[in-house]
């Protein structure tokens, strides 16, 4: 430190004033009274805090939620059982000797050696067969059928019918009433046909038509409605 002293060249420096005193917000300075003791911020002492005591309970406290916690039914916890691992191997095994026990003999067997059929041959048949019976032709007949009577003739192209077919009537079906008109009252009133309608231009399509022609169609400026 001395060394560091020495390589000043001169006093060391001093301000022109001391430090100002604060005068702003939570300070007394350049009050008339000072500083006020009832509005120190230092805690009063006060006495160790007791809490109070719990409240009445009617039912002991719960021992858990009930999954995962044991003695909490309204039975008794059961006792662990140990498990064999083969346990349902032994059980059938006992069960199959008991079925055994039970038998009186061996299982039945045929005494003839066993085939897919009755016989090799499924189709063998000892008896013998009855003689083929032949089939009868009918004898042919000397002379042709012959009808008692000759077919009709075809009257008119009727196709043999048994009936003359009836002759031509050219009376109509249904016959007009004569239509009768006593004057000009009983006729309907026909109103004559008068001008037919036409597509008509609206009155702006006019005027744009009309405003706007080949001649100044660059130099024209339409109005917008």
């Amino acid at each position: 430190m001395m060394e560091e002293a020495k390589k000043n060249l001169g006093k060391p420096f001093l301000p022109s004033s001391g430090g100002k005193k604060p005068c702003g917000f939570g300070s007394y300075y350049g009050t008339i009274g000072g500083p006020v003791p009832f509005f120190s911020v230092q805690l009063k002492p006060r006495e160790k805090y007791q809490a109070p005591g719990k409240n009445l309970y009617t039912n002991p406290g719960k021992k858990g939620t009930g999954y995962g916690y044991a003695n909490l039914t309204i039975g008794k916890q059961p006792s662990h059982a140990a498990d064999f691992y083969d346990e349902p191997k032994l059980t059938n095994k006992k069960e199959n000797e008991a079925h055994r026990h039970l038998l009186k003999g061996s299982p039945f067997k045929l005494s003839s050696y066993p085939k897919e059929y009755f016989d090799n041959n499924p189709y063998f048949f000892d008896k013998p067969l009855p003689p083929i019976k032949k089939a009868e032709k009918p004898g042919s007949l000397a002379t042709p059928f012959k009808p008692s009577s000759p077919g009709k003739k075809a009257g008119g192209m009727k196709a043999g019918t048994f009936d003359p077919y009836p002759s031509h009537s050219a009376d109509p079906y249904v016959t007009k009433l004569p239509r009768h008109i006593s004057g000009k009252i009983d006729k309907i009133f026909h109103p004559p046909g008068g001008p037919k309608s036409r597509p008509m231009t609206s009155i702006m399509t006019l005027n744009v038509k009309r405003a706007l022609n080949m001649k100044n169609y660059k130099t024209a400026s339409v109005q917008s409605y």
